[in-house]
């Protein structure tokens, strides 16, 4: 039998990545492992429904959607039985994945904004685990949230002026200046320009490697190595 998961490989940075930094930024407690659990099976479970909401084979995958979702609600109950407030962040998340569905009914789901949706539910994820560590959101925890949607934001416009704007000279101007402007605002946000470490080999790639004629496949790997780089880094000024 075929295991029907997501098809965005970009998108798996994007789910444990915010996750990890959140545990990096507090700390690690056994709990995380059923949160991440569950918040790992609600991720496999909206590939699915959003195949239903489309019509696709709707027999079939709203099979795999209602079991990941009934493996997502075992261990997130468990949670949420230890600390009832996570429930917030699942509330928190519900408009995006409301856009969400909007953006697949206009099939439009490549369009910007819904990117910034996505990201926006992932780092969602990332206040989770930091909560769970701390047992609060301190400015700590935000400041997770807000450099991982820094990052994945320009991982988005770097990719668009690669693929589907690769012919727009106007978007590569947004892209670069995209980079530019998300280092001022960490050193305007942070108290120490070692933050911007993390996003300079974002920046150099988007300069150097537009209009460089990449696979799909070496685009992918790029962005695996350039999001390793960003986790090993940040994590690291998080401890």
């Amino acid at each position: 039998m075929k295991i029907v998961v997501p098809n965005q490989h970009g998108a798996w940075a994007m789910l444990l990545i915010p996750y990890i930094l959140g545990v990096a930024a507090s700390s690690f407690r056994l709990i995380h492992i059923p949160l991440f659990i569950g918040w790992f099976f609600l991720y496999l479970a909206t590939y699915p429904l959003i195949m239903v909401i489309k019509g696709n084979q709707v027999s079939f995958y709203i099979k795999w959607a209602i079991s990941y979702f009934f493996i997502s609600f075992v261990f997130l109950a468990l949670v949420m039985f230890a600390e009832w407030r996570l429930i917030y962040f699942g509330l928190a998340m519900l408009p995006f994945f409301l856009l969400n569905i909007y953006f697949v009914k206009r099939k439009n789901e490549r369009a910007f904004t819904n990117d910034m949706i996505a990201i926006g539910v992932f780092c969602i994820g990332g206040l989770a685990s930091f909560y769970i560590g701390q047992g609060a959101l301190t400015s700590e925890g935000w400041s997770v949230a807000i450099l991982v949607f820094l990052f994945f934001l320009g991982s988005t416009f770097f990719v668009k002026s690669m693929i589907r704007e690769k012919k727009n000279k106007r978007f590569r101007w947004y892209s670069w200046g995209y980079h530019f402007i998300a280092l001022l605002l960490i050193i305007t946000l942070k108290d120490s320009w070692l933050w911007i470490i993390p996003f300079v080999p974002s920046l150099i790639r988007a300069i150097s490697l537009y209009n460089k004629k990449l696979t799909i496949m070496q685009l992918g790997i790029i962005e695996i190595i350039n999001s390793v780089i960003f986790l090993v880094v940040t994590s690291f000024l998080f401890l």
